[in-house]
């Protein structure tokens, strides 16, 4: 048997944003995690708006971690006219060829992609 309960609605508001303010909580709690355990980082404003942007992945990327293109292409094992291809979009690049860029930069290959 389904046992009901009648409450007010201002208390049913209330529960539900205690609810909603404890999800935010925990949602904090673990994005705190993530960054104490190095699993996650944090973008730069100015970075963050580049991406946000259209601005190429890999180029914003890259000057996040303050490598040419050539030091790129050095750390990935990637052509440096590939690397200067994919940042202006003559080409998209194989999964081969991001994945070893990414892994190069310490990000996701969805970094990448995004």
């Amino acid at each position: 048997m389904t046992e009901m309960v009648t409450i007010p609605r201002e208390e049913y508001d209330r529960l539900l944003a205690a609810a909603e303010d404890l999800a935010d909580l925990q949602s904090y709690d673990r994005a705190k995690a993530r960054l104490a355990a190095g699993e996650d980082e944090l973008i730069p404003a100015d970075y963050a708006n580049r991406l946000l942007n259209g601005e190429s992945a890999l180029r914003v990327y890259r000057d996040l971690r303050g490598l040419t293109q050539a030091a790129l292409a050095e750390k990935s094992g990637v052509n440096r006219v590939t690397v200067a291809e994919i940042e202006t979009g003559r080409k998209q690049g194989s999964i081969a060829t991001l994945r070893a860029l990414a892994d190069a930069l310490g990000v996701s290959l969805d970094d990448l992609a995004a």
